[in-house]
């Protein structure tokens, strides 16, 4: 079998589970970070000849992740392309197994487990904290509506100010997310690398959690520890 990832979440998952398979994936695909295969490019602008030049087998994508012009592409070449759309965590789970499957995978990985059973042991949160989530500045963009993270955050007890807007990442002035007032301005490291020092000072008088772009948006292994890595997190911004 040979599979061609663009997806960085959905690498790292083959990887860890159907050693030898993968023999391509994108530049963003950076774990696990000895993953040795062919580098195609970025997960928007794929080189479609260096994907069929590899004669992958299977090609696996998302459906927010990825263009539908490139993945028509790889359709037109003649190789199978399995699609995926994971807007919360139960569907993720569903997703990962569906894929693992299709990538020659023969019995459920304890990874896939553990990470199931960390979702469904977290007890009901104490309290309702509400947030915004930028994701990129210049312009600002937010989490949106009927997102993974925002799925993700819900769990965790955390409320974002836009999960009802009519976009899944709307631009909103910086001014507009100041004013909202949230408890909390929640900043992950991808895909805009938020740091100490590039993003909370944006947001002056309010607690900024930097988080782990990992552990709030991508799934796969990481899964399995993010409910605490994020809730650590979380704490610490509120404290």
């Amino acid at each position: 079998m040979r599979v061609v990832s663009l997806v960085p979440s959905l690498t790292e998952a083959v990887a860890a589970t159907v050693s030898g398979t993968l023999v391509g994936a994108t530049d963003w695909c950076t774990h696990p970070t000895d993953l040795d295969v062919a580098r195609i490019g970025g997960t928007k602008n794929p080189k479609v000849d260096r994907i069929v030049a590899l004669a992958p087998d299977l090609v696996i994508a998302n459906e927010e992740e990825n263009r539908a012009p490139d993945l028509a592409a790889l359709r037109a070449a003649g190789i199978e392309v399995l699609v995926t759309e994971v807007r919360d965590v139960p569907r993720a789970f569903e997703e990962l197994a569906r894929v693992l499957q299709a990538c020659g995978a023969t019995a459920r990985p304890r990874w896939l487990d553990e990470a199931e059973q960390a979702w469904s042991a977290l007890p009901p949160p104490a309290h309702r904290t509400t947030a915004v989530v930028p994701i990129w500045r210049r312009p600002w963009m937010v989490v949106g509506r009927e997102t993974f993270a925002g799925d993700v955050l819900s769990r965790l007890g955390v409320d974002h100010l836009y999960a009802t807007h009519t976009e899944r990442y709307p631009r909103i002035p910086v001014e507009q997310l100041r004013a909202a007032a949230p408890d909390v301005v929640v900043l992950p490291d991808e895909p805009y690398r938020f740091a100490a020092d590039d993003g909370p000072e944006a947001f002056p008088g309010l607690p900024c959690a930097l988080v782990s772009g990992r552990h709030l948006t991508w799934y796969g292994p990481s899964l399995a520890e993010a409910p605490r890595v994020l809730g650590e997190a979380l704490r610490a911004a509120r404290r």
